[in-house]
């Protein structure tokens, strides 16, 4: 478990962030930041106030990272560039997850290093992260301002013939009684762009592999636009399958034999494959993996019982 719950004794009356600095050798700032979040516990309840004083025990809970082995496959003084396996977050969704790719980052690169852009669970592929709070930084706002250009690669159901763009805005969803849908096409959304291109047909599988494109960064864009096409990506348990598949998938009572038959194949089939970016000098970094290779994950289309 990377959080973890460690009892101290405080000799002496003091600051708790000036306790946590010392025994972590976290910055003023990081010790603060775990005090506020209700980190430091005293008598059985949290502490908030930054400035607060503690005496005796106490307990504190901490960030304490757990490697599995995943190794980064570029490293500078600055940055590390992971290729992130499938099913796996890139950051706890809460203090009971039990692994997520901030373990490695942070196995690697020490208590300062972070992630700096999202990736969905189900998806695979390149994941930066910095490696001090300067870099950290400078990357996240790089993707802010959209000068970090990503490329993904997507084995979609049926056959793309030429390159195609979707431009339509998204929206969040809050009403998921019909579909469990995240997102949706929607006029009043935020503007939404993906460019997409045609790599290989694979004629048995009834499978397009794409590149794609996102020139905006919407929750779920590639996934959405590429539905709203009918081209859905295979292995997608919320777009392009039924409520009651996407139900079981969510309350995770689907088995593998189920997900592969149900959603097309057994994981989703996109990969976040290449990133270009300038960080003092420019870099195009690819990902290792070879997603061509990866179509023995999806299911043969006369087994397929999903999108009809």
């Amino acid at each position: 478990m990377p959080f973890v719950k460690r009892p101290f004794m405080v000799k002496k009356p003091t600051k708790a962030f000036l306790f946590i600095m010392r025994e972590f050798n976290f910055t003023q700032g990081e010790a603060q930041r775990l005090v506020a979040k209700g980190r430091v516990i005293v008598n059985g309840e949290s502490i908030y106030h930054t400035g607060a004083i503690i005496e005796g025990k106490v307990e504190i809970v901490y960030f304490e990272p757990k490697s599995r082995g995943v190794k980064p496959i570029f490293v500078n003084r600055d940055f590390l560039i992971f290729d992130k396996p499938s099913g796996v977050l890139v950051h706890p969704n809460t203090m009971s997850t039990e692994y997520s790719m901030l373990d490695e980052v942070r196995t690697h690169s020490g208590q300062n290093a972070n992630g700096t852009h999202r990736i969905d669970m189900e998806t695979s592929g390149l994941f930066l992260a910095s490696r001090h709070k300067n870099a950290e930084r400078f990357l996240k706002g790089s993707f802010e301002k959209k000068t970090i250009q990503k490329y993904y690669l997507a084995w979609v159901t049926g056959r793309v013939k030429e390159p195609f763009v979707v431009e339509k805005s998204i929206c969040v969803r809050n009403d998921y009684s019909t579909n469990k849908h995240k997102v949706e096409i929607c006029k009043d959304g935020k503007y939404a762009k993906t460019e997409f291109r045609p790599l290989e047909y694979d004629k048995e599988l009834n499978a397009t592999l794409l590149e794609c494109k996102p020139l905006t960064g919407r929750l779920h864009q590639i996934r959405l636009h590429l539905f709203h096409v009918k081209h859905p990506i295979l292995g997608d348990p919320l777009y392009g399958t039924s409520f009651e598949v996407s139900n079981n998938y969510l309350d995770m009572k689907m088995t593998k034999e189920e997900r592969l038959i149900k959603t097309g194949a057994t994981r989703l089939m996109l990969h976040a494959n290449a990133l270009h970016f300038s960080y003092r000098n420019r870099y195009s970094i690819f990902s290792k993996v070879d997603f061509f290779k990866v179509k023995g994950e999806i299911c043969p289309k006369e087994k397929r019982l999903f999108f009809k």
